[in-house]
C-alpha cells in the first residue's frame, strides 16, 4: 500500500507538469475513456494497476501490462475526456518501505 501511494504521488507530480506543457504545446492524445482502455488492453496487454485523483477533479490511471513491461499513464478530465500523459516499458511492481523508521536508523 505504501508503494501504491508514492508511486501514485510522484507520478501525479510529473503528470501535472506534463499535462500543463502538453497542453501549452498542443499536442494531445485524448479520446473518449472506453475508447482508450479498449486501445491499451486490445494493443499492449495493458490494465489498470492504480488510480488517484489528481488537480481539478482529475483521475489520474496508471495502465501497464506485468507480462510485457509496458506501461501507460492516463488522465481523465471530469468531461469523460482522457489523456495519455506518458508511457513506457520495464513496468514492475515494488514491495518496499518508502522511508526508514527513524533518521537515526540506518537505511
Amino acid at each position: 500500500m505504501k508503494k501504491n501511494i508514492l508511486t501514485l504521488s510522484l507520478a501525479v507530480g510529473a503528470i501535472l507538469l506534463t499535462v500543463q506543457n502538453g497542453f501549452a504545446q498542443g499536442t494531445r492524445n485524448c479520446a473518449a475513456r472506453d475508447t482508450v482502455v479498449n486501445h491499451l488492453a486490445s494493443g499492449f496487454g495493458e490494465s489498470r494497476q492504480s488510480i488517484g485523483l489528481g488537480a481539478n477533479n482529475a483521475v489520474v490511471e496508471t495502465f501497464a501490462s506485468l507480462e510485457t513491461g509496458t506501461w501507460t499513464i492516463t488522465v481523465t478530465m471530469p468531461n469523460g475526456m482522457t489523456c495519455v500523459v506518458a508511457s513506457g516499458q520495464a513496468f514492475e511492481t515494488l514491495e518496499e518501505d518508502l522511508l526508514p523508521t527513524s533518521m537515526d536508523e540506518p537505511t
